[in-house]
């Protein structure tokens, strides 16, 4: 596997009180089976094609071309997209550019997943659009957001490339049925590329929705579904609940809220590249459980930043949290610190050290602590930073909150109670201006 899976310091036998005790395991793994069970069988029978697609290699080969096309050519790429058709590129993008530009080459990119006009000012005055690309992507084709944004980007584009040109500096991914991005995309002879109709943006990472933006960035996408496919393959193939991490993982969350309160979870990861992980496990957690009362509120957190802004409430605030430590195998890594500095001002103990070592130290000695504390965390420990581990870990969230809404007795494919809010954004824009 490329990770590991510690949960022994979300339990009572290890942590105290705060933990998960033995018996309500039991039942959380006891509850879990069935649970597993039906999964299977649905993927068995072809449904959760979000799942599905990290089999599919026939897509790849087109998209591919057009990325490579793109990379040759252009020095931007907008890619627009709220929630789910956005947070997982962005989480792949970071692996190229770690906010210097993209260190595998190629264009950079930009997510415009708000609607702040001040943000949208500033990129059109910084780029040049004669060598910029725009991606628009809707899976209904009618968001709101997506919709103005492309209403200001596209005529730009437009008028700086010409009609002629805008196929090729422009695409659309969305559904294949009539709708407003589908008919703009028709008058303006752009490329659509179809966006599976059964598969929910924060379930889409493994589609065209994340892949088309790794592939543009540079990533092996292929290695991405792979690290993926493993993930899943070890779920399907399992003879016994609790050697199925994603099913532990459901159980261990939803027994911590049933028994002992727990009703939030932290993600804290420790590679600056991986900072977005969180952002994008904060969405699929929270619209996938977050109903009839149900669910847990996830948090994001970066170490070793939140070391310092939020370790405090975590040790000594409500009992109320778990955590989830992504530790990457960074001991020996980096620059040395100059020991002649460090020696001078009393900080020996840096002499000689690597940055690596520091954030390693960091993590252990935080996982230890809130164990210490009696605060449930699992570690999810990785030997690598790359496609393959990432895919990997996104499958493992993927799975485990499938399987936490199952046990939760919620559908972890809709969001009823979003919808409200954008009928009356709609209505707000069609009324009399004030």
């Amino acid at each position: 596997m490329l990770f590991k899976h510690l949960t022994d310091t979300c339990l009572a036998d290890h942590i105290g009180e705060g933990g998960l005790s033995d018996d309500a395991l039991t039942r959380g793994l006891m509850a879990a089976a069935p649970a597993h069970d039906r999964l299977c069988q649905v993927l068995e029978s072809g449904g959760l094609p979000a799942l599905a697609a990290v089999q599919d290699t026939d897509g790849l080969e087109a998209l591919s071309a057009l990325a490579q096309d793109w990379r040759a050519r252009l020095d931007h790429v907008i890619v627009l997209g709220t929630g789910g058709s956005s947070l997982g590129g962005k989480t792949l993008y970071a692996l190229s550019d770690r906010g210097f530009g993209p260190a595998l080459g190629g264009p950079a990119l930009y997510f415009l997943d708000n609607v702040d006009p001040d943000t949208m000012g500033a990129l059109m005055g910084a780029l040049d659009f004669k060598r910029t690309g725009l991606v628009v992507i809707s899976k209904s084709g009618g968001t709101a957001e997506t919709l103005a944004q492309c209403a200001i980007l596209l005529p730009a584009l437009e008028a700086a490339v010409g009609r002629a040109s805008l196929a090729d500096h422009a695409v659309v991914v969305t559904e294949p049925r009539q709708s407003p991005l589908s008919q703009i995309a028709a008058s303006h002879g752009l490329k659509v590329i179809d966006h599976h109709p059964g598969i929910g943006g924060r379930f889409s990472v493994f589609s065209v929705v994340g892949v088309l933006p790794a592939l543009l960035a540079g990533l092996d996408a292929a290695a991405l579904r792979r690290g993926a496919g493993e993930v899943l393959r070890a779920t399907r193939e399992a003879a016994r609940v609790e050697n199925v991490a994603p099913a532990v993982g459901a159980a261990i969350a939803v027994g911590l809220l049933q028994e002992r309160g727990i009703t939030q979870s932290v993600l804290m990861t420790y590679e600056d590249r991986w900072a977005n992980l969180g952002l994008w496990y904060r969405q699929l957690w929270a619209e996938s459980l977050g109903k009839d009362g149900a669910g847990t509120t996830p948090l994001r957190a970066l170490g070793t930043a939140d070391h310092h802004s939020q370790l405090q409430l975590y040790l000594a605030g409500p009992r109320d949290k778990m955590f989830t430590l992504v530790m990457p195998a960074c001991l020996g890594e980096g620059a040395v610190m100059d020991a002649a500095l460090a020696g001078a001002v009393g900080a020996d103990y840096l002499a000689g050290r690597r940055l690596g070592d520091l954030m390693d130290a960091s993590a252990r000695a935080t996982a230890e602590t809130l164990a210490r504390n009696g605060r449930p965390v699992r570690l999810l420990t990785v030997e690598r930073v790359d496609e393959a581990t990432l895919g990997a870990l996104m499958m493992h969230f993927m799975l485990e909150t499938v399987l936490a809404a199952d046990l939760l007795g919620v559908d972890a494919f809709d969001q009823p109670a979003v919808e409200e809010g954008k009928t009356l954004t709609r209505a707000y824009l069609a009324g009399p201006e004030t």
